[in-house]
């Protein structure tokens, strides 16, 4: 599958979260969604990049985005890591890994010399017409929404 850009139409999704609530993109017609992918519940960078969202989770629901993180873990996992952490947003259940395959943030990576597949750490800001109109490939865990209002704001 081809990388997805900035101005193509955001792939579709339906999937439960920690909560087994059907979550599906077209939920947030008309709103700004900050859709992140993150590896793995409960590590120290995907928690830096979860509790900066929760924390800066107001101003970002002020300016109507709504924000949306996508793992391969379950959802037991993703509820305790949303409760352990107070994340007041849907963390979407992905372990038949359509998402991250639709989104083209499933690949491999490389730990300590060790070559394995999982998911990148790529944030889509997705715009109320469901066209993307920011990829940050870079996240910066502690400053996650700071990126994506910076580039919102145009700064």
């Amino acid at each position: 599958m081809s990388e997805l850009k900035e101005g193509q139409q955001a792939p579709a999704f339906s999937s439960t979260d920690q909560d087994g609530k059907q979550v599906a993109l077209s939920d947030y017609t008309g709103k700004t969604v900050v859709l992140y992918f993150y590896p793995k519940d409960d590590t120290p960078g995907c928690t830096a990049e979860a509790c900066n969202f929760r924390d800066n989770y107001q101003s970002l629901l002020a300016k109507d985005i709504a924000v949306i993180g996508v793992s391969v873990d379950d959802e037991k996992s993703h509820r305790k890591f949303a409760t352990k952490h107070s994340l007041p947003f849907p963390l979407i259940v992905d372990t038949d890994q359509k998402i991250v395959n639709a989104y083209g943030v499933w690949g491999e990576k490389n730990m300590y010399g060790k070559k394995y597949m999982g998911t990148n750490r790529t944030t889509f800001i997705i715009g109320s017409d469901g066209l993307i109109k920011h990829i940050i490939r870079k996240v910066n865990n502690e400053n996650a929404s700071g990126q994506v209002l910076e580039l919102l704001e145009g700064k």
